[in-house]
């Protein structure tokens, strides 16, 4: 008996034990200092005159999205979530696809962003329509929550990157008619965008539903694992359900609630906006 709690301790602690992820720290790095060699070298030849080339909320919001994508796949939350608990699984894909995408989008200036994306941007116009897009995102969801894949993702840490991959441009793409930075490719008005997000909100309640409402664990490698804070797969897996279905719900509507009084206080503006003098009565 006190082998085997020896043994389950051991496992914990190999599971918590602190170490670097260079791959994911490599990807920040690189997200951090292009953008800022891109604001320092390049905004005297892109960027319009007569405008900040960067605002401070945008740098906020663009190294907020960074630190999203490092702290998602860094330690422990990568660590748990690969190697005990699922929940901390699906808290990484939640800051992969709902935390880091807009932030990234919010904190690029326009300017940047039609540079970056002007090569492809025929083919951008077409992946950023909104039945286009919200199928991409919720297919490469619904796929990365395959029981077949996420084990896949487990045993490997290529095919673990390249789906995490997958389901981050997907969430570009579903993120851009909403957030999305250049006019090229203008935002859905207030209230279709209103739809788009509440339309988004309800897709994943599918996978959601699998997660909260089945009587044994879905994912039966995670029976193998020790177990944190006392959860059983099950509980575990349950947990992440409502992870995904209410903290995803709750981001979504966030949204939807930022987007309609932004609306609202427009319209207020417009009213109340005193008439031109001269206008004809």
């Amino acid at each position: 008996m006190n082998l085997a709690i020896l043994g389950v301790a051991a496992s914990i602690s190999e599971v918590l034990a602190f170490h670097v992820h260079w791959d994911v720290l490599g990807i920040a790095l690189a997200l951090g200092l292009g953008y800022y060699y891109a604001i320092r070298r390049l905004s005297g030849e892109f960027a319009p005159r007569g405008e900040p080339a960067v605002t401070t909320r945008q740098q906020v919001a663009y190294y907020s999205g960074v630190a999203a994508i490092l702290i998602g796949s860094g330690w422990p939350v990568h660590d748990i979530g690969e190697g005990s608990l699922f929940l901390f699984h699906m808290l990484e894909h939640m800051l992969w696809s709902l935390v880091a995408p807009p932030l990234l989008l919010w904190g690029t200036p326009w300017w940047l962003m039609r540079l970056l994306v002007r090569p492809i941007l025929p083919v951008l116009k077409v992946l950023t329509r909104p039945f286009v897009a919200l199928f991409l995102f919720n297919a490469t969801l619904g796929l990365i929550h395959a029981p077949g894949i996420l084990h896949l993702m487990l045993r490997s840490e290529f095919a673990h990157l390249a789906f995490h991959s997958a389901l981050f441009l997907t969430a570009i793409l579903m993120w851009w008619p909403v957030v999305g930075p250049i006019p090229d490719i203008p935002r859905l008005e207030p209230f279709p965008r209103m739809g788009y997000l509440f339309l988004q909100s309800l897709v994943p309640t599918i996978p959601a539903s699998f997660l909260t409402l089945g009587d044994k664990p879905l994912y039966t490698v995670y029976e193998t694992f020790p177990r944190l804070f006392g959860l059983s797969a099950h509980t575990d897996q349950v947990l992440a359900g409502f992870l995904m279905k209410f903290g995803g719900g709750a981001l979504l509507w966030g949204f939807i609630a930022g987007t309609f009084f932004t609306w609202w206080a427009d319209e207020q503006r417009y009213e109340t906006r005193p008439p031109r003098v001269g206008a004809s009565s």
